[in-house]
């Protein structure tokens, strides 16, 4: 089977090196002490990504993992949690405190905008009796970003421990963690780190640690616990057997985004997510968010005329290319491009807004203008 050329968000592109980095020979990652000090100097250079000198963390799971494992490792039998919803991920995370016993209490929000920083500080002036809040940072079903710079001092500001899920948006838009406050940050291997999927990533604050020391029950389960992580250099053991391959390709994926360095990283993700909406709203789409548009994925209503699934198909049945539509409320109604990680390069993004408009054209749609055409219009601006 030929592989499609992937350009959802999430999982990404993967670069050559990376792919020969999980091909590499691997040691015993329990006995081999060389590996404790390449585990730790990973977490250390994704930890100067993130912009924290907090503890971070390679899991073996794909990124729910770390959300799941945040809440049940702050959470205990009938605490209040302020789940921040303004998108289906959002939502989700009142499913993980309900099932270890909080009580989740959910701020709506419109979901076509990122959070009102006003709107929130005005219910939090009455509403802030809250152990910890979860916020999304980029809410990838309809790609809205939230300003979490400003959501988190804010939380902080009474007392409110902040769990950031930042998936969708670690790498391709700028997180720093310390001097935003940021308790527990999630991340995951498969999104803009562009390394295969299967890896959460997650920066641990004292503050968090202090709340789960500090707890009065125990934190249900083993492998979601984030406390058996503390001191695993010093006692040089792991929890579990590390995915060891997994690992020297996010290495490596890790040292391409530090070796671009880290503004113009965020400045490419910036420069092709503006061209490829505006060239898409010209060309006919209607961009689904009415603000809060996010550097990592594109969320679009098709032209007039054409349904989602039917454009998905021919693109990727016709010209093996694979865009994602949405679920839940958003389900065939909008189309998903995700530019993030390697996939937001012009020479991918312009092969596949190529074959969106030749999709178009199979379809029965027709403009006077062209995508590409549109494309390169807006990114020389």
């Amino acid at each position: 089977m030929k592989s499609p050329y992937v350009f959802t968000p999430g999982p990404t592109m993967v670069r050559e090196n990376v792919l020969l980095a999980r091909a590499e020979k691997f040691t015993n990652p329990d006995l081999d002490l060389n590996f404790y000090d390449y585990y730790k100097e990973t977490c250390e250079k994704i930890g100067s990504i993130l912009g924290t000198k907090s503890d971070v963390r390679i899991l073996s799971g794909e990124g729910i993992l770390g959300l799941e494992s945040a809440c049940a490792s702050l959470t205990e039998p009938l605490d209040n949690v302020l789940i921040i919803d303004n998108g289906i991920f959002g939502e989700g995370f009142k499913d993980f405190v309900t099932l270890y016993g909080g009580i989740p209490t959910i701020y709506k929000s419109d979901r076509q905008k990122e959070i009102d920083i006003d709107d929130l500080e005005k219910f939090l002036k009455d509403n802030h009796d809250f152990k910890y809040a979860t916020v999304v940072h980029c809410d990838t079903p309809s790609g809205v970003l939230n300003d979490i710079k400003r959501i988190c001092p804010l939380l902080k500001k009474y007392g409110i421990l902040t769990v950031v899920d930042s998936v969708a948006a670690m790498v391709g838009e700028t997180i720093n963690v310390d001097e935003w406050q940021i308790d527990i940050a999630l991340g995951g291997s498969q999104k803009a780190f562009s390394a295969p999927p299967g890896l959460t990533i997650v920066s641990i604050s004292e503050d968090a640690y202090k709340c789960m020391n500090n707890r009065k029950s125990p934190i249900v389960g083993f492998y979601c616990n984030l406390t058996i992580w503390r001191d695993y250099y010093e006692k040089k053991w792991f929890p579990y057997t590390m995915p060891i391959s997994d690992i020297y390709g996010l290495r490596v994926a890790t040292e391409n985004i530090l070796d671009e360095g880290l503004e113009k990283v965020h400045d490419r993700h910036r420069k092709i997510a503006d061209a490829t909406r505006k060239a898409l709203e010209e060309y006919g789409f209607n961009l689904y968010l009415k603000s809060g548009y996010s550097s990592t994925v594109t969320v679009v209503e098709p032209p007039k005329g054409i349904e989602v699934n039917k454009l998905i198909k021919q693109m990727r049945e016709k010209y093996n290319v694979l865009i994602a539509g949405s679920f839940g409320y958003l389900e065939n109604k909008v189309i998903r491009i995700g530019h993030m990680g390697e996939n937001a390069k012009l020479e991918h993004i312009s092969y596949v807004l190529n074959a969106m408009e030749l999709a178009l054209d199979d379809l029965g749609y027709s403009n006077n203008k062209s995508i590409i055409n549109e494309f390169n219009k807006y990114i020389k601006e």
